[in-house]
């Protein structure tokens, strides 16, 4: 029965020498039964930490001492005999005698790597816009929450701009979507690219992209950082053959003059775009009063 199910199996003796290994266990390990029997459980089956890189406290000693079951921790990795990784989940547990007395113990064990894997990348793609691999509005939300927080702690000013493109339509409609979507990763690419590694740039959706800029020193530097961002995207881009052309509309607010809470400082960036889009300019449109008093003036 041991040999035929899914999980690994391993035992050892009191003093914690391998007794015993079925298939799974010696495809994880790497190690045969017989080369492993009589060898001490270290040696065979490597757990470390997957941060600390550390050995993991060795399972089997634990419920031998404690006589209970016991598991490692849920971020441990198996390193093979190959030095082949596997993240896995086990648990340790005591054996015992006819007399009741613990005679060694026994582990059960096996590979989560899928799951695990499964998991982050559900966890990445519920934070993440699939075409252009930016954060999405949750993300976003959570990490203009974070920059306020901490500019608030450290009185500073942080910057949103909402952003969409002008002459996006005409392109989906002639050339297809394909190549409009082609377009929505060339604009991705560039806005990253022309942003620091502490700010972030997200799509919300369509062609509107937000950025957020997490400390700003003044309004002449948000608008610098708004015309290269502008600049940038209506530079040419090469899709299948083609130089293609877009231009963006940006709204700007700043906090904490425009709103000392995530969904009042959007709302203002949100109508500054509107703004910038009924004036038909691709130019930053500033609705701040505040980035507006150090000499700047709306646009």
């Amino acid at each position: 029965m041991l040999d035929s199910i899914g999980d690994a199996v391993l035992s050892t003796d009191l003093a914690g020498n391998v007794t015993y290994m079925n298939p799974v266990a010696e495809r994880m390990t790497g190690w045969s039964t017989e080369e492993a029997t009589g060898r001490p459980l270290p040696e065979v089956l490597r757990i470390i930490d997957a941060d600390s890189r550390e050995p993991a406290r060795n399972p089997l000693a634990l419920a031998v001492e404690c006589d209970t079951s016991v598991g490692v921790g849920e971020n441990c990795l198996l390193i093979g005999r190959d030095g082949r990784e596997s993240a896995i989940e086990d648990t340790a547990t005591p054996i015992h005698d006819q007399d009741g007395k613990v005679s060694g113990a026994v582990i059960v064990f096996h590979d989560v790597g899928s799951a695990r894997a499964l998991s982050l990348r559900m966890s990445y793609l519920a934070q993440h816009d699939v075409l252009t691999g930016l954060p999405n509005r949750m993300l976003l939300t959570d990490r203009l929450d974070r920059a306020m927080a901490l500019a608030s702690r450290h009185g500073m000013q942080l910057a949103v701009l909402f952003m969409d493109l002008d002459r996006f339509k005409p392109i989906n409609d002639r050339l297809g979507h394909a190549v409009g979507d082609q377009v929505l990763q060339s604009v991705a690419s560039r806005l990253v690219a022309g942003v620091r590694k502490s700010d972030t740039v997200c799509r919300l959706g369509g062609d509107e992209f937000v950025v957020l800029l997490s400390e700003v020193a003044s309004a002449r530097d948000v608008a610098r950082a708004a015309d290269a961002l502008c600049a940038s995207i209506a530079a040419r881009h090469r899709i299948e053959g083609r130089n293609l052309r877009v231009t963006a509309s940006v709204g700007i607010a700043v906090y904490p003059g425009d709103g000392a809470d995530t969904e009042t400082l959007m709302k203002k960036a949100d109508f500054a775009l509107l703004n910038a889009k009924a004036c038909r300019r691709a130019r930053p449109n500033l609705v701040s009063a505040a980035m507006t008093r150090d000499g700047s003036t709306s646009r």
